[in-house]
Protein backbone atom coordinates (compact mmCIF):
# COMPACT_ATOMS: atom_id res chain seq x y z
CA UNK A 1 0.00 0.00 0.00
CA UNK A 2 1.22 3.22 -0.96
CA UNK A 3 0.59 5.46 2.17
CA UNK A 4 0.08 8.70 0.07
CA UNK A 5 -3.69 10.52 -0.78
CA UNK A 6 -4.78 7.96 1.67
CA UNK A 7 -7.44 8.33 5.18
CA UNK A 8 -5.06 7.62 8.44
CA UNK A 9 -5.93 7.46 11.66
CA UNK A 10 -3.65 7.68 14.64
CA UNK A 11 -5.02 6.51 18.43
CA UNK A 12 -2.84 8.46 20.89
CA UNK A 13 -2.20 10.71 18.03
CA UNK A 14 -1.37 14.01 20.52
CA UNK A 15 1.20 12.02 22.31
CA UNK A 16 5.12 11.71 21.90
CA UNK A 17 5.27 9.11 19.27
CA UNK A 18 1.81 9.64 17.84
CA UNK A 19 2.14 13.05 17.29
CA UNK A 20 5.42 12.49 15.25
CA UNK A 21 3.69 9.83 13.05
CA UNK A 22 0.74 11.83 12.65
CA UNK A 23 2.66 14.92 11.97
CA UNK A 24 5.10 13.45 9.36
CA UNK A 25 2.05 11.37 7.57
CA UNK A 26 0.12 14.82 7.36
CA UNK A 27 2.49 15.75 4.66
CA UNK A 28 1.01 13.35 2.30
CA UNK A 29 -2.44 11.99 3.56
CA UNK A 30 -5.35 12.87 5.41
CA UNK A 31 -4.80 12.56 9.01
CA UNK A 32 -7.02 12.25 11.96
CA UNK A 33 -6.15 11.86 15.44
CA UNK A 34 -8.33 10.72 18.63
CA UNK A 35 -6.73 11.24 21.68
CA UNK A 36 -8.43 11.46 25.47
CA UNK A 37 -5.50 13.77 26.78
CA UNK A 38 -4.43 11.88 29.38
CA UNK A 39 -0.57 12.77 28.37
CA UNK A 40 -1.33 13.74 24.75
CA UNK A 41 -1.47 17.43 24.14
CA UNK A 42 -3.20 18.76 20.84
CA UNK A 43 -1.07 21.73 20.56
CA UNK A 44 2.06 18.80 19.56
CA UNK A 45 -0.16 18.81 16.37
CA UNK A 46 -0.37 20.58 13.18
CA UNK A 47 -2.87 22.37 11.92
CA UNK A 48 -3.83 20.05 9.19
CA UNK A 49 -4.33 17.43 11.22
CA UNK A 50 -7.98 16.74 12.40
CA UNK A 51 -8.22 16.34 15.73
CA UNK A 52 -10.83 14.26 18.24
CA UNK A 53 -11.02 14.40 22.23
CA UNK A 54 -12.21 11.07 22.39
CA UNK A 55 -11.45 7.89 23.80
CA UNK A 56 -10.65 4.49 22.30
CA UNK A 57 -13.57 3.15 24.42
CA UNK A 58 -15.55 5.41 23.04
CA UNK A 59 -18.38 3.34 20.19
CA UNK A 60 -18.01 6.18 17.60
CA UNK A 61 -14.76 6.51 16.63
CA UNK A 62 -13.91 7.97 13.38
CA UNK A 63 -12.71 4.38 11.84
CA UNK A 64 -13.68 5.19 8.10
CA UNK A 65 -10.20 5.23 7.17
CA UNK A 66 -7.42 3.21 5.24
CA UNK A 67 -4.93 2.83 7.91
CA UNK A 68 -5.41 2.62 11.33
CA UNK A 69 -1.81 3.02 13.92
CA UNK A 70 -3.15 2.08 17.04
CA UNK A 71 -0.40 3.76 20.24
CA UNK A 72 -3.07 4.67 22.61
CA UNK A 73 -2.24 2.86 25.67
CA UNK A 74 -0.92 3.15 29.44
CA UNK A 75 2.06 3.28 28.43
CA UNK A 76 3.89 2.16 31.82
CA UNK A 77 4.50 -0.38 34.46
CA UNK A 78 3.68 2.59 37.19
CA UNK A 79 0.46 3.77 35.40
CA UNK A 80 -0.90 0.03 35.54
CA UNK A 81 -0.28 -0.35 39.29
CA UNK A 82 -2.30 2.73 40.52
CA UNK A 83 -4.75 1.16 38.39
CA UNK A 84 -4.74 -2.40 36.94
CA UNK A 85 -8.34 -2.29 35.98
CA UNK A 86 -7.69 1.03 33.63
CA UNK A 87 -4.72 0.06 32.27
CA UNK A 88 -6.37 -3.33 31.25
CA UNK A 89 -9.73 -1.85 30.16
CA UNK A 90 -7.59 0.92 27.86
CA UNK A 91 -4.70 -1.39 26.75
CA UNK A 92 -6.88 -4.46 25.66
CA UNK A 93 -10.54 -3.74 25.34
CA UNK A 94 -9.62 -0.09 23.85
CA UNK A 95 -7.83 -1.90 21.02
CA UNK A 96 -10.12 -4.32 20.49
CA UNK A 97 -13.03 -1.51 20.29
CA UNK A 98 -10.75 0.28 17.62
CA UNK A 99 -9.91 -2.74 15.51
CA UNK A 100 -13.67 -3.88 15.49
CA UNK A 101 -15.10 -0.15 14.42
CA UNK A 102 -12.27 -0.06 11.54
CA UNK A 103 -13.32 -3.64 10.20
CA UNK A 104 -16.40 -2.53 10.38
CA UNK A 105 -15.48 0.96 8.29
CA UNK A 106 -13.71 -1.49 5.52
CA UNK A 107 -10.54 -0.95 7.16
CA UNK A 108 -7.94 -4.01 7.02
CA UNK A 109 -4.38 -2.56 7.98
CA UNK A 110 -4.00 -1.71 11.57
CA UNK A 111 -0.07 -1.27 13.00
CA UNK A 112 -0.24 -0.60 16.80
CA UNK A 113 2.27 -0.36 19.40
CA UNK A 114 3.06 -3.02 21.88
CA UNK A 115 6.71 -3.23 24.24
CA UNK A 116 9.65 -4.62 24.30
CA UNK A 117 9.58 -5.19 27.87
CA UNK A 118 8.19 -8.65 27.87
CA UNK A 119 11.94 -9.82 26.75
CA UNK A 120 12.84 -9.33 30.19
CA UNK A 121 16.66 -8.64 30.84
CA UNK A 122 19.17 -9.60 27.88
CA UNK A 123 22.19 -8.56 27.41
CA UNK A 124 22.36 -10.35 23.51
CA UNK A 125 19.79 -9.18 21.02
CA UNK A 126 15.88 -10.01 21.47
CA UNK A 127 14.62 -11.30 18.20
CA UNK A 128 10.76 -11.79 18.26
CA UNK A 129 10.50 -15.33 18.40
CA UNK A 130 12.06 -16.15 21.86
CA UNK A 131 9.72 -17.38 24.61
CA UNK A 132 8.77 -14.21 26.66
CA UNK A 133 7.93 -14.15 30.71
CA UNK A 134 4.74 -11.58 32.08
CA UNK A 135 5.97 -10.34 35.11
CA UNK A 136 3.88 -7.12 35.39
CA UNK A 137 0.05 -6.18 34.47
CA UNK A 138 1.69 -3.63 31.62
CA UNK A 139 3.19 -6.42 30.02
CA UNK A 140 -0.03 -8.53 30.76
CA UNK A 141 -1.98 -5.66 29.00
CA UNK A 142 0.63 -5.96 26.09
CA UNK A 143 0.70 -9.34 25.50
CA UNK A 144 -3.34 -9.32 25.49
CA UNK A 145 -3.30 -6.62 22.66
CA UNK A 146 -0.84 -9.11 20.53
CA UNK A 147 -3.75 -12.50 21.25
CA UNK A 148 -6.13 -10.23 19.97
CA UNK A 149 -4.35 -9.08 17.25
CA UNK A 150 -3.42 -12.65 16.12
CA UNK A 151 -7.41 -13.52 16.29
CA UNK A 152 -8.31 -10.69 14.10
CA UNK A 153 -5.46 -11.43 11.39
CA UNK A 154 -6.31 -15.18 11.75
CA UNK A 155 -10.20 -15.09 11.63
CA UNK A 156 -11.00 -11.68 9.83
CA UNK A 157 -7.66 -11.81 7.46
CA UNK A 158 -6.54 -8.23 8.55
CA UNK A 159 -3.04 -6.99 8.31
CA UNK A 160 -2.12 -6.74 11.79
CA UNK A 161 1.61 -5.39 12.88
CA UNK A 162 2.64 -5.26 16.52
CA UNK A 163 5.49 -3.39 17.07
CA UNK A 164 7.80 -3.52 20.24
CA UNK A 165 9.65 -0.39 20.75
CA UNK A 166 13.00 -0.37 22.67
CA UNK A 167 13.77 2.61 24.66
CA UNK A 168 12.14 5.60 22.20
CA UNK A 169 13.64 9.15 23.05
CA UNK A 170 13.31 13.02 21.84
CA UNK A 171 14.80 16.02 23.58
CA UNK A 172 11.84 18.25 25.63
CA UNK A 173 10.15 21.20 23.49
CA UNK A 174 6.98 19.75 22.87
CA UNK A 175 5.22 16.36 23.01
CA UNK A 176 7.48 15.51 26.14
CA UNK A 177 8.02 18.68 28.08
CA UNK A 178 4.53 18.14 30.32
CA UNK A 179 5.43 14.29 31.31
CA UNK A 180 7.25 14.96 34.13
CA UNK A 181 8.70 11.14 35.32
CA UNK A 182 6.56 9.84 32.38
CA UNK A 183 8.92 11.51 29.46
CA UNK A 184 11.78 9.09 28.19
CA UNK A 185 14.83 8.82 30.14
CA UNK A 186 17.06 11.19 27.67
CA UNK A 187 14.87 13.88 27.75
CA UNK A 188 15.06 14.04 31.55
CA UNK A 189 18.41 13.54 32.44
CA UNK A 190 19.29 16.27 29.60
CA UNK A 191 16.75 18.95 31.17
CA UNK A 192 18.71 18.23 34.45
CA UNK A 193 22.25 18.53 33.66
CA UNK A 194 21.62 21.56 31.42
CA UNK A 195 19.40 23.52 34.03
CA UNK A 196 22.12 22.31 36.56
CA UNK A 197 20.55 19.79 38.42
CA UNK A 198 21.52 16.00 39.54
CA UNK A 199 20.17 13.50 37.33
CA UNK A 200 18.94 10.61 39.62
CA UNK A 201 19.59 7.07 38.41
CA UNK A 202 18.49 3.63 40.20
CA UNK A 203 21.41 1.22 41.49
CA UNK A 204 24.47 1.97 40.15
CA UNK A 205 23.85 2.92 36.54
CA UNK A 206 25.01 -0.17 34.72
CA UNK A 207 21.16 -0.94 33.19
CA UNK A 208 21.68 -0.39 29.87
CA UNK A 209 18.98 0.77 27.06
CA UNK A 210 19.21 0.34 23.45
CA UNK A 211 17.73 4.37 22.66
CA UNK A 212 15.84 4.34 19.82
CA UNK A 213 15.24 8.35 18.31
CA UNK A 214 11.52 8.88 17.39
CA UNK A 215 12.09 9.37 13.86
CA UNK A 216 13.37 5.83 13.14
CA UNK A 217 9.99 4.42 14.98
CA UNK A 218 7.79 6.60 12.92
CA UNK A 219 9.56 5.00 9.87
CA UNK A 220 9.10 1.96 11.03
CA UNK A 221 6.02 2.65 11.80
CA UNK A 222 4.71 4.01 8.13
CA UNK A 223 6.92 0.82 6.68
CA UNK A 224 4.67 -1.82 8.32
CA UNK A 225 1.46 0.01 6.97
CA UNK A 226 2.88 0.60 3.55
CA UNK A 227 3.61 -3.09 3.50
CA UNK A 228 0.58 -4.41 5.68
CA UNK A 229 3.10 -6.14 7.53
CA UNK A 230 1.51 -9.08 9.79
CA UNK A 231 2.83 -10.64 12.67
CA UNK A 232 5.48 -8.62 15.49
CA UNK A 233 8.47 -6.70 14.91
CA UNK A 234 11.04 -5.02 16.71
CA UNK A 235 12.20 -1.05 16.51
CA UNK A 236 14.96 -0.82 17.95
CA UNK A 237 19.38 -0.33 17.09
CA UNK A 238 20.72 -3.35 18.17
CA UNK A 239 23.34 -1.27 20.72
CA UNK A 240 23.16 -1.36 24.13
CA UNK A 241 24.22 1.94 26.28
CA UNK A 242 24.57 2.10 29.87
CA UNK A 243 22.73 5.02 32.06
CA UNK A 244 26.32 5.91 33.42
CA UNK A 245 27.72 6.28 29.94
CA UNK A 246 24.48 8.41 28.92
CA UNK A 247 25.29 11.04 31.23
CA UNK A 248 28.38 10.81 30.26
CA UNK A 249 27.51 11.26 27.08
CA UNK A 250 25.09 14.07 27.58
CA UNK A 251 27.72 16.04 29.88
CA UNK A 252 30.34 15.86 27.16
CA UNK A 253 27.54 16.77 24.71
CA UNK A 254 26.50 20.11 27.23
CA UNK A 255 29.66 21.01 28.29
CA UNK A 256 28.39 20.23 31.75
CA UNK A 257 30.22 18.53 34.11
CA UNK A 258 27.68 16.78 36.76
CA UNK A 259 27.87 13.25 38.67
CA UNK A 260 24.60 11.68 39.11
CA UNK A 261 22.78 10.84 42.17
CA UNK A 262 22.38 6.96 42.60
CA UNK A 263 19.57 5.58 44.99
CA UNK A 264 18.18 2.71 45.59
CA UNK A 265 15.64 1.10 42.82
CA UNK A 266 12.06 1.64 43.86
CA UNK A 267 10.78 -0.77 41.35
CA UNK A 268 10.89 -4.83 42.66
CA UNK A 269 14.14 -6.53 41.31
CA UNK A 270 11.96 -9.45 39.82
CA UNK A 271 10.27 -6.60 37.86
CA UNK A 272 12.76 -4.62 36.55
CA UNK A 273 13.81 -4.51 33.48
CA UNK A 274 17.76 -4.03 33.67
CA UNK A 275 19.14 -4.84 29.78
CA UNK A 276 17.32 -4.25 26.17
CA UNK A 277 18.84 -4.70 23.11
CA UNK A 278 16.87 -5.39 19.84
CA UNK A 279 17.05 -7.74 16.69
CA UNK A 280 15.38 -6.12 14.41
CA UNK A 281 16.10 -8.87 11.72
CA UNK A 282 12.45 -9.27 10.56
CA UNK A 283 11.74 -6.02 10.04
CA UNK A 284 14.74 -5.18 7.70
CA UNK A 285 14.04 -8.40 6.17
CA UNK A 286 9.97 -7.71 5.08
CA UNK A 287 10.77 -3.78 4.66
CA UNK A 288 14.41 -2.97 4.60
CA UNK A 289 13.71 -0.91 7.38
CA UNK A 290 17.02 0.48 9.14
CA UNK A 291 17.91 2.71 12.18
CA UNK A 292 19.39 6.14 10.57
CA UNK A 293 20.04 8.15 13.51
CA UNK A 294 23.14 7.17 15.81
CA UNK A 295 22.40 8.27 19.49
CA UNK A 296 25.24 10.46 19.03
CA UNK A 297 23.44 12.54 16.07
CA UNK A 298 20.22 12.26 18.39
CA UNK A 299 22.08 13.58 21.40
CA UNK A 300 23.41 16.41 19.57
CA UNK A 301 19.57 17.15 18.34
CA UNK A 302 18.00 16.71 22.12
CA UNK A 303 21.63 19.00 23.62
CA UNK A 304 20.96 21.73 20.58
CA UNK A 305 18.14 23.15 22.00
CA UNK A 306 19.61 23.97 25.53
CA UNK A 307 22.50 26.04 23.41
CA UNK A 308 21.00 29.45 23.95
CA UNK A 309 20.68 28.68 28.19
CA UNK A 310 23.53 27.18 29.10
CA UNK A 311 26.74 29.61 30.21
CA UNK A 312 29.80 29.69 27.68
CA UNK A 313 32.19 27.58 27.60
Amino acid sequence: MNLENKRVLVTGGAGFIGSNLANTLAENNDVVVVDDEYLGVPENLDDNVEYHKKSVLDDDLPTDVDVVFHLAALSSYKMHEEDTLKGAEVNILGFINTVQQARDGGCDTVVYATTSSIYGSRTEPSPTTMDVMINTGYEASKMGRENYAEYFSNHYDMSMAGMRFFSVYQGYGGSEEHKGEYANVIAQFADDLANGDTPVLYGDGTQTRDFTHVDDIVRGLIDAGEYELDGIYNLGTGRQVSFNELVEMLNAELGTDTEPDYIENPIPDDVYVHDTMADCSGMEAETGWQPTISLEEGLSQVCSQYARTLPSQ
